[in-house]
């Protein structure tokens, strides 16, 4: 388990830098369905459009971010992993 700067404990780390869509959020899928809920997910991303993205696939299978940034054109995305998420 790793910590970030503001104590929130990751479980899984996505370095989805330079993926552009559909990738990020498919990889991401991927790893949220082998993780546990409650698991904190970090995805880190380029693509302009992970904000859009990641905003509407969390709402449609209601995983939930807690927080999210722009820092240098780097897109990160702190995702916790919903009890039962919605197929889609």
């Amino acid at each position: 388990m790793i910590k970030s700067e503001n104590q929130i404990e990751i479980n899984q780390h996505l370095d989805a830098k330079g993926l552009n869509c559909p990738l990020p959020i498919l990889k991401s899928k991927v790893l949220l369905n082998k993780m546990q809920p409650d698991e904190i997910l970090l995805v880190e991303a380029t693509d302009p459009h992970s904000q859009i993205d990641f905003e509407a696939y969390c709402a449609r299978t209601e995983h939930q971010i807690i927080k999210s940034a722009l820092v240098d054109g780097v897109y990160s995305f702190t995702i916790k992993r919903a009890h039962n998420p919605k197929k889609i």
